[in-house]
């Protein structure tokens, strides 16, 4: 057997050159790995306030730090305490962003912050705006609401944007009224200002025509003859589209038809001073219009002169005032629609069966002005 043997030079020698710098393996480094959050083993920090838009202290809102190089992942989080100031240490070297989050606050994103070994960095202070939320609402409209709405736009329906045209509806499923809505509708047009000069014109033309010479001349006839001419309308008014529409549930409007042939809308119209439409949408017989009529005509036997008195005024007026409904109705039908400002493009009566419903109608008018 042979003994190898090592002088102790040698060994020495091999002890001597592992033991310098060059030839020892590499030390381990500081490595964020890149499916993780960055690891608190460094030296630099980060801080920061968080504050509302008024410059008010916002605690508990949460931070969460991650390393900018890295894929999104669940980062570090820290909590505002209540002075508002969150913070991260230990952090290695490298480019971070931080997120903070807070009930009914905007989310705020921070820029790229550059971070070198030991470095400490303070973010300027951090105001979160208020977060509005987009809140679906949905508001029911009763009938009653609906009626109004639309009772405000006929109440500015006015021919030249003078003469009322109240009881002209141009929406033809407008929602029905209840029976303060056509008492407020009767007393507006027997008080509209435009009725007091129809009146005021036609004592005029009865004063030249030496009509009801009872009431005598000067002013004391003039002014007895309006007054007559003013109750006679609005007493029909009031009673044919107030008092018996209320009580007989029916509607005291016109709706305008607009679609179909000329024939065809002539005949509607002349029809509907006999033919009304009832709070149910349903056809009735027009007992509203033509009973307001005639006990219009009835009620002036109190105030005309003895020597006119008698079942022919009442005869005569009530029929007078059926008939200028049908004229009325056509004038609506035909003339107010395309003179009559503030009616919606959508109004337009009957929608046409032979096209894409469009549920409107238009306005109405009447010997006496509405």
């Amino acid at each position: 057997m042979s003994l190898c043997l090592v002088s102790a030079p040698a060994i020495a020698q091999d002890v001597a050159a592992l033991t310098q710098p060059e030839n020892l393996p590499d030390a381990p480094s500081f490595v964020l790995a890149a499916s993780q959050e960055p690891q608190q083993t460094g030296t630099g920090r980060i801080s920061g306030t968080v504050l509302d838009i008024n410059g008010g202290i916002v605690a508990g809102a949460t931070v969460t730090l991650v390393e900018s190089s890295l894929p999104p992942g669940p980062g570090i989080i820290a909590i505002s305490d209540t002075a508002g100031r969150f913070l991260f240490d230990h952090l290695p070297a490298g480019r971070f962003k931080f997120t903070i989050t807070s009930p009914g606050l905007e989310t705020f994103v921070s820029s790229e912050i550059t971070l070198k070994p030991g470095e400490f960095r303070d973010a300027p202070p951090v105001d979160l705006p208020i977060a509005f939320a987009n809140i679906d609402v949905q508001v029911t409209v009763t009938q009653v609401e609906l009626a109004q709405e639309q009772i405000h736009a006929e109440e500015k329906q006015r021919a030249f944007g003078v003469l009322p045209n109240f009881y002209s509806s141009y929406i033809w499923n407008a929602a029905p009224l209840t029976k303060s809505q056509k008492m407020h509708l009767a007393f507006k047009a027997s008080t509209d200002p435009v009725e007091f000069l129809g009146a005021s014109l036609q004592a005029a033309a009865q004063y030249n025509a030496d009509q009801f010479a009872g009431y005598g001349y000067g002013f004391s006839g003039y002014s007895k003859r309006f007054a007559a001419a003013y109750g006679d309308g609005a007493f029909a008014r009031v009673i044919g589209s107030g008092i018996l529409p209320a009580v007989l549930h029916q509607d005291p409007r016109y709706f305008y038809k607009g679609s179909g042939t000329k024939k065809s809308r002539a005949l509607y119209a002349i029809e509907r001073a006999f033919i009304t439409r009832g709070d149910d949408g349903k056809p009735q017989p027009n007992y509203s219009h033509i009973g307001g009529a005639f006990l219009g005509g009835a009620i002036s036997n109190a105030y005309h002169p003895h020597a006119d008195r008698g079942i022919g005024l009442t005869l005569t007026n009530g029929l007078i005032d059926t008939a200028g409904n049908a004229v009325n109705n056509l004038i609506r039908e035909f003339v107010l629609r395309e003179i009559t400002p503030n009616v919606p493009v959508y109004a337009n009566g009957q929608p046409d069966p032979n096209s894409k419903p469009a549920p409107t109608a238009k306005p109405e008018t009447s010997a006496r002005p509405q």
